[in-house]
């Protein structure tokens, strides 16, 4: 069974400036995710589900999806403020303008998704390693195995120099994951990397594995975040701003005895479209990467 690649591509975009899912950085005016998109295929992942907003829908189909669906089976699906909310909940959020995270938009997708899963985000290029670590793990699974994946990244790989990234910083043990701490605001100030987390600004080496929201998961873990999303609902109903992050859905995989995810590493250097800054940064990433062979000068045929 070829697995699925989900992609989380209804963000706002607030840093950034705009619609950065579609915004062309290739030669041919391809976007960061069709490079990703390239990678997997090639991996062996043999279809796509993009989770957008209502909004982008026609420019996303446009720019990108009508390309990406002419070259592999590829569906998307709708996250929204009100998205899996009882009516209850939703007079309770009428103040709430941005969706409510990953594991909220991963939840849209569940109608859709029958096999097993990698999910990635939208604005992030990830390398063709992570993919074919993936691709590989997922295709040994059946859909009722409890042994999901992530695939972790070297800090000091993953920053940026246009502004504060955010990254879970990974506990592992004997190739397992045993925890994930969201460190929110991860930056450079002169020659060091300091990270804001919980009042306090702490040093970081640099060197601690973190994730990058490239996880594989089977559909057994959609009851395990039906119930982390139900619990955070529950409680932050009324939140202008909080989210429901898949690191901490995850992570509450391993800490309830739901299953195991298996820690994987890539030495891939990250690079991504968090700020405006970025684009010009990322196009000329991904043009040295195709004078050296590495991606062809045009990504499809059609």
């Amino acid at each position: 069974m070829k697995p699925t690649l989900v992609i989380l591509a209804a963000g706002m975009g607030s840093r950034y400036g705009g619609v950065k899912q579609i915004d062309s950085v290739g030669l041919h005016g391809e976007t960061l995710l069709d490079f990703g998109i390239y990678d997997a295929k090639r991996a062996g992942f043999g279809k796509i589900v993009f989770i957008i907003r209502k909004d982008i829908e026609k420019d996303f189909k446009e720019r990108l999806f009508n390309r990406i669906s002419n070259n592999i089976d590829a569906e998307y699906v709708f996250q929204s403020v009100t998205s899996l909310l009882t009516d209850k909940q939703i007079e309770l959020s009428k103040n709430r303008k941005k969706p409510w995270g990953t594991i909220h938009a991963i939840l849209c997708a569940k109608d859709v998704v029958k096999e097993p899963f990698c999910v990635i985000n939208s604005d992030d290029y990830y390398g063709r390693e992570a993919f074919e670590i993936m691709a590989k793990h997922l295709s040994a699974l059946n859909e009722n195995s409890t042994e999901h994946a992530l695939v972790g990244y070297v800090l000091k790989n993953t920053m940026s120099l246009s502004g504060s990234v955010s990254r879970a910083v990974c506990t592992v043990a004997d190739g397992y994951l045993v925890k994930m701490v969201e460190n929110k605001k991860i930056e450079y100030q002169d020659d060091k990397i300091i990270s804001h987390i919980d009042g306090e600004d702490r040093v970081m080496s640099g060197d601690e594995w973190v994730s990058m929201n490239f996880f594989g998961f089977t559909p057994k873990a959609f009851d395990s975040f039906e119930v982390f999303w139900e619990n955070f609902i529950k409680d932050n109903v009324t939140t202008e701003k909080g989210e429901s992050y898949l690191p901490e859905g995850a992570s509450n995989i391993v800490k309830n005895g739901e299953g195991k995810i298996k820690f994987y590493t890539t030495n891939e250097t990250w690079f991504g479209m968090t700020y405006s800054e970025d684009r010009d940064i990322v196009r000329n990433e991904l043009v040295n990467k195709i004078n050296q062979g590495y991606y062809p000068e045009k990504l499809w045929d059609k």
